[in-house]
């Protein structure tokens, strides 16, 4: 671990046009311009009081020009998950949310948190995670198209409404398009795809979703994985209760995309079939089953990272 008892954090709350900044086990925000003026004027901050560490949350995109700065300038930079920072927070008792709070909250979960090193994404995982973004957000806009037609009986609202899909099929592909162009012009985003897309259920779009928003895929162990997608079960026990496991947290993304390859997979993978017939057999439900298998698949995939292995069902063999 890069962290150590010498290490002098700042908590910096990233914001459109500024940034503030506090330096753990202080109480004064510093106020900063989200521009090459603010980055000249935090380079003076940094040297004087010798940090070595900063945290910050994501914030969409915002915390990317200040991340890369950081890093610059020799700054270990973590990237932490903001629902984190504000159970942190609650937990604190710390309830209002102001700009100038969340940076002191951050500071002080930085110090006794000790957020790991957030891994610098090269320019084509930046360029496929945009694209991927992108999709997800022109997919969602075409399925409310044609749910809002499917509602509408007006002729001219109708014609709207179909040139609108049309729009967006079209979006569509050519994103499609040049997500895969990008994935066969990186060599390892190209043996990647080629390993994934090699499990039945998985195809070309499910791949490019899991390079770009689940990089760690490969060197992570099997409960990091599970939690990293929230996929993990979590306990709701307490003295003679004993509550129904639920998942939730991590990347939402990472679920909702291996939904479908798994559904597909309950039956065209005999692997992944077997397993789903066993757990309703068992008296699962169904949903509680699929859940079950998007967290069987994801770990076999992030097997076959790890070994570089493609597919092989050995009962098929």
């Amino acid at each position: 671990m890069e962290n150590s008892l010498q290490s002098t954090w700042i908590g910096v709350d990233v914001a459109k046009r500024h940034w503030d900044v506090v330096v753990a086990g202080q109480t004064q925000v510093h106020h900063f311009p989200a521009d090459q003026e603010g980055c000249q004027q935090l380079q003076q901050f940094l040297a004087q009081h010798q940090v070595t560490h900063a945290c910050l949350e994501a914030t969409g995109g915002y915390e990317r020009m200040l991340a890369d700065f950081l890093r610059e300038q020799g700054i270990v930079v973590s990237i932490a998950n903001p629902r984190q920072i504000r159970d942190f927070a609650r937990a604190q008792g710390q309830l209002a949310k102001t700009d100038r709070l969340d940076a002191l909250v951050i500071a002080r979960y930085a110090v006794l948190m000790q957020p790991k090193k957030t891994k610098k994404p090269s320019e084509n995982e930046r360029k496929l995670g945009s694209l991927r973004t992108r999709r997800q957000q022109v997919s969602d806009a075409l399925t409310r198209e044609k749910n809002r037609l499917g509602t509408q009986h007006d002729d001219l609202v109708r014609q709207s409404i179909e040139e609108a899909i049309d729009f967006y099929q079209r979006q569509l592909e050519q994103l499609d398009q040049q997500i895969q162009q990008l994935l066969q012009a990186d060599d390892q985003f190209r043996e990647r795809s080629a390993l994934l897309t090699s499990v039945p259920g998985v195809g070309a779009t499910t791949a490019a979703a899991l390079i770009a928003h689940l990089p760690e895929l490969g060197s992570l162990n099997r409960g990091e994985a599970s939690r990293l997608a929230g996929l993990a079960p979590i306990n709701r026990d307490s003295g003679t209760l004993r509550g129904k496991r639920m998942i939730g947290g991590g990347r939402a993304v990472v679920r909702k995309m291996l939904y479908m390859p798994t559904l597909v997979a309950t039956k065209h993978n005999r692997v992944i079939r077997e397993h789903y017939q066993q757990l309703l057999q068992r008296g699962k439900a169904k949903m509680i089953a699929l859940t079950a298998c998007m967290r069987k698949l994801l770990l076999i995939l992030n097997a076959m990272i790890k070994t570089n292995s493609t597919w092989n069902d050995p009962r098929e063999t």
